[in-house]
């Protein structure tokens, strides 16, 4: 399969010919890390922050220090998937050549749509939490995710309407997140003194995690969140110059970058704020935490990175999220509307994320989306070593580790969560059944269309 790919590649002008107008076309290196790290820096950062701090007290530095660790073994199962599948890299793609064209492959494709929806309507309260913080407003059960359905339902508008706009302005607010949080974060350390750098490399002054071990561990349940964007990489081998190459050079520099950026944000936070105050601001700790050093000016500022964060992040994401509905339904792993029109991927999304944004608070949200990942997640590394290994030439101990780092930090999350919100595991098991439900129907359904047309 590795082969095929490649000679397919090589024909359509691949890394071995030299580059034509076409290939100047495609997305650079430095592109794709501008889009990649765009999706990953969003609500993960704003909104988790506090999150994390309520399981892995004071070491939450460390904890989206472990995130990545766990990240990172996970993205090899996907960069050589892609570097053997440039044109096809998808997930959904993955599952289904890991998988075949069955339930367990549709499922956990289904599991990742609704975790990038999840993700949307963390996105959507977070832009509502933030832009009423400087009204002391933030922790409105109404406006919050009346802000949030707005929020959605305006970044809806923008793609029936603009998808070239949503495209020409990933870059440039992309960047704008990058030096946005690089200025708070610096600001704060140089607030806090840069000798607060060292907390990172010593247990002083750190508050250690109520549940101990199982604390920090479940935290970095959430961090992951922060980092899950990478797999928006895989999708861009189409678009990608070299993608052989570069698709995992870039997810490798995406997944860096923001580990040193949510380092030096997350020194400053618990440099600024004690675990208590930052819990007790857990949906707006960056909002918070830039009070004291730099008063209400950092404030207004975080507000704003926050907005172009949020809101960007709901533009991109839809219109990627939409673009995954449309090959699931494809697929046949997806069901579409009664009658037929032209946007329903983006109107189904929407509509689905606009529904869990004003029903669900930004924990429970955080919860489910990080549940469903990390079971599609496992799912991926398992089809990698039981069926595509040779194929896409892997070493299975990697993707083995991956398994084992996933399982390490939600057996404690579901754990934790059992006992202070089991509501929200409720929730997920009846969400998960009925994706499971949903997607053996849809395979029926399959099946006899291909009865009937044989």
């Amino acid at each position: 399969m590795a082969e095929k790919s490649q000679r397919e590649h090589q024909q359509a002008g691949g890394p071995d010919e030299p580059a034509g107008d076409s290939d100047e076309q495609k997305l650079s290196l430095v592109g794709s890390v501008a889009l990649g790290t765009g999706v990953m820096i969003g609500a993960g950062i704003f909104a988790l922050v506090g999150q994390v701090a309520e399981l892995a007290g004071g070491w939450v530095p460390w904890a989206f220090l472990a995130g990545a660790i766990v990240v990172a073994f996970s993205s090899y199962s996907y960069i050589r998937y892609s570097a053997a599948n440039p044109s096809s890299g998808g997930i959904a793609m993955l599952l289904k050549a890991a998988y075949g064209p069955g339930v367990i492959a549709g499922s956990f494709s289904l599991f990742m749509y609704v975790s990038m929806i999840l993700a949307e309507s963390l996105l959507g309260r977070t832009f509502g939490t933030y832009v009423l913080r400087p009204f002391g407003l933030q922790d409105s059960a109404l406006l919050v995710p009346v802000l949030a359905v707005l929020a959605i339902a305006a970044a809806a508008l923008v793609n029936l309407v603009g998808n070239q706009w949503v495209e020409r302005s990933a870059t440039v607010t992309a960047a704008l997140k990058i030096i946005g949080i690089a200025v708070l974060a610096i600001g704060g350390l140089l607030a806090s003194g840069l000798s607060s750098l060292s907390r990172l490399f010593t247990t002083a002054d750190r508050t250690p995690p109520e549940s101990g071990w199982l604390g920090f561990l479940a935290g970095v349940t959430l961090c992951i969140l922060a980092y899950k964007g990478f797999t928006t990489i895989t999708n861009q081998g189409a678009d990608l110059r070299k993608p052989e190459r570069n698709v995992g050079r870039s997810i490798m520099i995406a997944i860096g970058l923001c580990t040193v950026l949510y380092l030096l944000i997350t020194v400053a936070v618990t440099g600024s704020l004690t675990v208590p105050e930052i819990v007790d601001a857990r949906d707006y700790a960056l909002a918070e935490a830039a009070e004291p050093a730099f008063g209400s000016l950092g404030v207004t500022l975080t507000v704003i990175i926050a907005i172009i964060a949020t809101l960007s992040g709901l533009i991109a994401s839809l219109f990627s999220v939409s673009k995954l509905y449309d090959m699931l339904h494809d697929m046949g792993q997806a069901p579409g509307l009664p009658r037929h029109s032209t946007h329903q991927s983006l109107l189904i999304t929407a509509g689905l994320a606009i529904v869990m944004a004003a029903f669900f608070d930004l924990t429970q949200i955080a919860s489910l989306g990080a549940i469903l990942y990390l079971a599609m997640d496992i799912a991926i590394h398992w089809g990698i070593i039981r069926h595509l290994r040779h194929e896409i030439e892997v070493k299975p101990w990697v993707p083995f580790v991956a398994i084992v780092l996933d399982l390490a930090v939600l057996v404690p999350f579901l754990f934790l969560r059992a006992q202070s919100d089991p509501f929200t595991l409720i929730i997920t098991a009846v969400t998960a059944a009925v994706l499971l439900i949903v997607q053996w129907l849809m395979v029926r359904r399959r099946s006899r269309h291909q009865n009937h047309a044989g």
